[in-house]
């Protein structure tokens, strides 16, 4: 009514007024007043819209500075022609700021902007035009005013701001026409698999620029995927580690390409970092890019050779993201079906050697140098032996010169065998429930002697036709000294304390540590849980370790790495399963039962909505087909419910707990031990006030100095054998909990559990955060590689006993 009014009686600046009045409002109430207001305002003659528009642009400037005022403005200019050059300034600096934002919920404003700017005759910068694709992916309806725009939007071809996809519009710069159809190619990658239209169109382009070209480019621009931002965004959500969501097609067509490009061991290592890189989990949003992830591990899949099929039985060990880890097992089953052996034997026969001639050690001559490689416990050593004979660290200045592209592939080895060694020993670890075994001589050819897998053989036990053994020098012996059997038929297994004589645990245990042979995981120390009276009691549940609170991401990140599936509990009105763990080759099915604690009330939220803890219950096993049970995410009773069933599961009771394979119950139990013992909310040392509002204090208490569990008890019995070792061992000793150690201002009690500290004899708490000061210390030989909270009860203890020399003033000021 009043917009009539102004212009009926001709008062523009009134007009003007009312205008910026509506522009300012916020934006789900004025799209009706803009849509009346540019009808009415468009039918003035043109020299009133020019003069209207001065008297907008004077207001503008003297405080109604919005982007909504902006957006109206600028339609109502673009309606007045000519009027392109008003606003001008103004447009420019808006853009400029719009570029720096991941995405712009008001489409309208977009549309207005890019109009004006066409009409000026101007080309929109390259990250404006990625933020506004952006804005439309981000968009949750199924119409947009930049559908119509989007169309027009053809450059750049990639969203620039990220290094990849900068090198990639720079590389294809160079090859002209061909170099964009390929860009455009790329980012058409939206289907699972390439079909055979795109395969067949990349194909021809790639051989118009030249394989060997666009080889090298590929590899470089995988090589950048996951790096810092080259132009740096404002987060309005999210992280600013994710990819461009326009360009994240391009990457699966990235990931596609490399395969088709004379794929090599370099290759093969691009795609495997793919994966990786993009399972990396975000704070609050949980994988990067599955889908990409997905994609790379499609590209491993249709690579030939042996590279490839060892690349994706090590990423089996590594991915915890279900949807992916079940591509790969997919693939190595197809693989495996087509070489007619087993899955077991396929990731077995693909492990490579990475250039090992022997088990541990390699040689390659390069120009008159040779590079050495060599395993020393989980790590590669890497060395070079000069034309002198001389033993140096790097390579001669000649050679690095003369072959680069040697030094650098000898270089990668050695890291991709590091991965490999960590891949190769949580295969073995996870052979105790895989119930494998091996002939000796087919053992000996793929395991003991294996160049690789040999490091880690040859620091385990095994048994040999059900007699333990492990390799004393070049022969497989007893722990007394005892030579085994050496027929090539005997039957072999990786040997496990369970129904194993107590003593001859202790035997081998001793023979570890008198020969100072750290394992590559916890075998001869391992810990076992044998069925308690009180399970025996309640029958068919465990409540061993109920009770306890856990911080939840940390617990998901531990459950998916054991092999547990886990549902993030949201605070939201949702039901889950409890944690469980499928165990196919047993029949059976472990669950963990869990509740959420806290809520919104308590502000213990994270900002993605997802509970920050969680209490733990019961541990139950069921038969592998019987149906699961659920709860509420918030909390409440777990039951079998009828219409929670899938695919017709019957509803089973749970197994009675003493008809549950001892092996089976006590790896189950050692799991929960491992989630209990370093999610728990009693490990955090600055948590001596229980936490936010004081809710943990009790349980805090209890855990940090309390009783021990079973992994905590075999902590301190290795402990008493280690003292005598180490060079502050007259100052230290184990007594009941704790481990004692005497320095120069006090002696300290270090909890054998949770790491946490006493000061006596008042037990004074002493808060050290572990970090840099705190496991740099060198704590010399350990039986065993993992237990990290053994480390740093080590490293504590040597920092104490010479605390007279500690100079860190959080530390200092406590004693």
């Amino acid at each position: 009514m009043a917009v009539r009014a102004a212009i009926a009686a001709g008062d523009l600046p009134e007009l003007a007024d009312l205008l910026v009045q509506i522009g300012t409002r916020e934006s789900n109430q004025w799209p009706g007043d803009r849509a009346s207001m540019l009808k009415r305002t468009s039918e003035l003659p043109e020299d009133q819209r020019q003069e209207l528009a001065r008297h907008w642009i004077s207001r503008y400037h003297e405080g109604a500075d919005t982007a909504v005022a902006l957006s109206v403005m600028i339609t109502l200019i673009r309606t007045a022609d000519p009027g392109a050059e008003l606003l001008e300034v103004e447009r420019q600096e808006r853009i400029e700021r719009l570029s720096q934002d991941t995405d712009c919920y008001d489409a309208h404003q977009l549309v207005e902007l890019i109009r004006a700017e066409q009409k000026a005759g101007r080309r929109l910068p390259g990250p404006f035009v990625a933020m506004v694709r952006r804005s439309r992916l981000a968009a949750y309806w199924s119409e947009d005013p930049l559908d119509d725009i989007l169309g027009e939007l053809t450059e750049p071809v990639l969203n620039p701001g990220e290094a990849w996809a900068d090198r990639a519009l720079a590389d294809a710069a160079t090859w002209g026409e061909p170099g964009r159809l390929l860009l455009q190619r790329l980012l058409a990658a939206r289907s699972a698999k390439p079909t055979r239209a795109w395969e067949r169109a990349v194909r021809a382009l790639v051989a118009e620029i030249g394989p060997g070209t666009v080889r090298t480019a590929a590899l470089a621009w995988l090589g950048l995927v996951g790096s810092p931002r080259t132009l740096p965004l404002r987060i309005r959500y999210g992280s600013d580690q994710e990819y461009d969501a326009y360009n994240a097609d391009a990457l699966r067509g990235l990931a596609w390409l490399a395969s088709l490009v004379e794929p090599g061991q370099d290759t093969v290592r691009a795609l495997g970092a793919l994966v990786t890189t993009s399972l990396r989990k975000l704070p609050d949003i949980g994988p990067r890019s599955p889908k990409v992830a997905n994609a790379a591990v499609v590209a491993l899949s249709r690579t030939e050779g042996e590279a490839a099929l060892a690349e994706l039985a090590r990423l089996s060990t590594r991915v915890v993201y279900k949807p992916t880890l079940k591509m790969i097992g997919t693939a190595l089953d197809s693989r495996a079906e087509d070489a007619g052996i087993s899955r077991e034997e396929i990731e077995e026969l693909s492990t490579p050697t990475y250039g090992l001639t022997t088990v541990g050690r390699g040689e390659r001559a390069v120009g008159d140098a040779t590079a050495l490689l060599e395993v020393r416990g989980s790590k590669t050593l890497l060395s070079w032996r000069t034309a002198a004979g001389r033993i140096v660290k790097s390579p001669p200045a000649a050679v690095k010169s003369a072959f680069a592209e040697e030094v650098k592939e000898i270089r990668a080895a050695a890291k991709d065998i590091d991965k490999m060694l960590t891949a190769q020993s949580e295969r073995l670890d996870r052979q105790f429930l895989a119930r494998r075994s091996w002939p000796q001589g087919r053992w000996r050819e793929r395991i003991l002697d294996h160049p690789l897998v040999g490091t880690l053989a040859r620091r385990l036990i095994w048994t040999v036709d059900g007699v333990s053994a492990a390799l004393d020098g070049t022969e497989l012996r007893t722990a007394d000294g005892e030579r085994v059997s050496a027929d090539p038929s005997a039957t072999v297994t990786l040997w496990h304390p369970v129904g194993r004589p107590d003593a001859e645990a202790a035997a081998w245990r001793h023979w570890l540590e008198d020969r100072e042979i750290t394992q590559p995981f916890k075998q001869a120390h391992r810990e076992t849980y044998p069925l308690t009276d009180v399970e025996r009691t309640t029958g068919n549940y465990s409540n061993r370790f109920a009770g306890h609170f856990l911080r939840q991401y940390q617990f998901h990140a531990l459950a998916a790495a054991r092999g547990w599936t886990s549902k993030l509990r949201l605070c939201v009105d949702d039901v889950a399963p409890p944690p469980y763990k499928e165990l196919p080759l047993w029949g059976l099915r472990a669950e963990f039962w869990i509740e959420s604690v806290g809520g919104p009330e308590d502000g213990d939220l994270s900002s993605s909505g997802a509970y920050q803890r969680i209490a733990t219950d019961q541990v139950r096993f069921y038969p592998l087909e019987a149906a699961h049970n659920w709860a509420h995410v918030g909390g409440g009773a777990y039951a079998q419910r009828a219409y929670w069933r899938k695919d017709g599961a019957p509803i089973l009771d749970p197994l009675p707990l003493h008809a549950v394979p001892e092996l089976v119950l006590s790896e189950v139990l050692r799991d929960v031990d491992l989630f209990v013992g370093v999610a728990s909310v009693g490990n955090d040392p600055t948590w001596q006030d229980g936490g936010p509002g004081g809710h943990f204090r009790d349980y805090w208490q209890s855990f940090a100095f309390g009783d021990l569990s079973r992994t905590a008890q075999a902590r301190g019995e290795l402990l008493t054998r280690l003292l005598p070792r180490l060079a502050i061992g007259d100052r230290c000793t184990v007594e009941g909990r704790f481990l004692h150690v005497r320095g120069e201002l006090h002696t300290y009690r270090i909890h054998l559990g949770s790491g946490n500290i006493l000061i006596a004899p008042m037990d004074r708490y002493l808060c050290i955060v572990p970090g840099a000061r705190v496991g740099a210390t060198d704590s010399g030989y350990l039986p065993f590689e993992g237990d990290n909270t053994l480390a740093v009860i080590l490293s504590k203890a040597m920092l104490l006993a010479n605390d007279k020399e500690i100079t860190d003033p959080t530390i200092t000021t406590q004693l």
